[in-house]
């Protein structure tokens, strides 16, 4: 039976300690930026998947993805290592890389609400001054005022 909550908590273990050796134990400058945003571990606690992101060097420079998946898959072999020392469970899960692609995701959705927000405040301009097409009360019953 899987245990959710301890997959949980290893998750979130494996992710702090993988962020940490990153900055500090692996020797790599292609990995200077990137980001551990999240870890999934399945109920057998054998496999866990590590969800990155890479920033570029500078502002508007498009990031190198394939160096940072390069640099990732030749430590995988000393991160699994560094998180089996600290994790001290008998079986230290493998660990696979995928880039995390909800900050591209969330940036486009992003623009789609600035762009719904700008067309909705057109609207209320254009709605300012409109008349309407035909009388005022187009509901109104004639009968009942001739009484």
């Amino acid at each position: 039976m899987a245990d959710h909550a301890r997959a949980a908590r290893m998750s979130k273990r494996i992710q702090e300690i993988v962020a940490v050796a990153i900055e500090r134990e692996v020797k790599d400058r292609r990995l200077e930026l990137v980001t551990i945003t999240d870890t999934r571990v399945t109920g057998d606690l054998h496999d866990a998947t590590v969800y990155y992101t890479v920033r570029g060097k500078e502002i508007g420079q498009e990031p190198d993805y394939a160096q940072a998946a390069e640099a990732l898959h030749r430590a995988r072999g000393q991160l699994r290592k560094i998180v089996g020392d600290q994790l001290s469970v008998r079986f230290t899960p493998t660990l696979s890389f995928e880039l995390d692609t909800v900050p591209e995701s969330s940036a486009h959705m992003e623009q789609l609400l600035a762009r719904a927000r700008a067309r909705d405040e057109e609207l209320a301009k254009l709605k300012e001054n409109a008349q309407p097409a035909g009388e005022a009360d187009p509901y109104k019953d004639s009968t009942k005022e001739e009484s």
